[in-house]
């Protein structure tokens, strides 16, 4: 057992990384074969074995129960628009621009938190959210370039995961980790299973080790966030999670031979310093992390 705290959250932060990058090119490759509602459904139902040892875990399936069942559906069909925006946009634009433009869901839910949850609109809050917009704007250069589909895209699945890490803040309160988590692919499973009917279509084999990947990346990205969170604080743990912005441009360079600009080199480095001010006077248990 690793005795640090800090070496724990680094831990657990690593493995976090390690599945939002397989999650990101199984995503590329999956969306390039299947429809991603097929994706979608393949994931969450494969997703729900593989968590079943941790909800066997945590007292089996009776230890699932919530006493919040709407607000889990609420939060889920905002977290599914958010994941189908996101994988489509995978397909469409530079790994770089769509992780850098995601991770500006946490200043758009400092905005919610505000407007639903009565949180006070601080200085820190107030330069989070003009200082990610404008890397938002360096990004996308309206007026300069064409704003591309693929932008606009990933800019919806970040106001969707906004929605999303905003009620799950209210779950946490009465809610385990896997509890949410269980819920969440549950809820997802129903919510695509008519959409993936219509355009299901028999995978590939050389897809399947693929949607494996997307399966496992997804369902268990959360829960190494979450333990890192339990480790030390969001101040500590969040800056692990933007190396995720360089190791996603790596990838994206190394596979796909995408090259990333200097002006978007500027915006991600606005967005991720957004982030950090977001930081500042917030407590450590309501701090959310960027995790599709």
């Amino acid at each position: 057992m690793i005795a640090s705290p800090y070496l724990r959250a680094a831990f657990w932060m690593g493995g976090s990384l390690a599945c939002m990058i397989l999650m990101t090119w199984a995503g590329r490759e999956t969306t390039s074969r299947l429809d991603v509602f097929q994706v979608m459904e393949m994931r969450s139902i494969i997703g729900l074995l593989m968590l079943y040892p941790l909800v066997y875990r945590a007292g089996g399936l009776r230890a699932m129960r919530t006493r919040r069942p709407l607000l889990h559906v609420g939060r889920n069909i905002a977290h599914f628009c958010g994941q189908f925006t996101w994988l489509l946009a995978l397909s469409m634009i530079p790994l770089a621009q769509v992780i850098s433009i995601e991770f500006t869901a946490p200043i758009w839910t400092a905005i919610l938190a505000v407007t639903f949850l009565g949180e006070r609109m601080t200085v820190w809050k107030s330069g989070a959210v003009l200082v990610g917009l404008l890397g938002v704007l360096i990004i996308v250069r309206p007026g300069v370039d064409s704003v591309s589909t693929g932008q606009l895209v990933v800019l919806i699945a970040a106001v969707a995961f906004a929605i999303s890490y905003t009620t799950t803040k209210a779950l946490t309160r009465t809610d385990s980790v896997v509890t949410i988590i269980f819920w969440m692919l549950l809820i997802q499973s129903l919510i695509g299973l008519v959409p993936a009917f219509l355009v299901w279509k028999t995978p590939p084999h050389d897809v399947w080790p693929w949607i494996v990947m997307i399966a496992f990346g997804g369902s268990y990205a959360h829960y190494c966030t979450a333990r890192a969170l339990a480790s030390a604080d969001a101040t500590v743990v969040v800056p692990m999670d933007f190396l995720r912005v360089p190791a996603t441009a790596a990838l994206g360079w190394l596979v796909y031979s995408e090259t990333v600009d200097l002006l978007t080199l500027l915006g991600a480095a606005l967005i991720l310093a957004g982030n950090l001010l977001n930081l500042g006077g917030r407590r450590p248990s309501i701090t959310p992390v960027p995790d599709p």
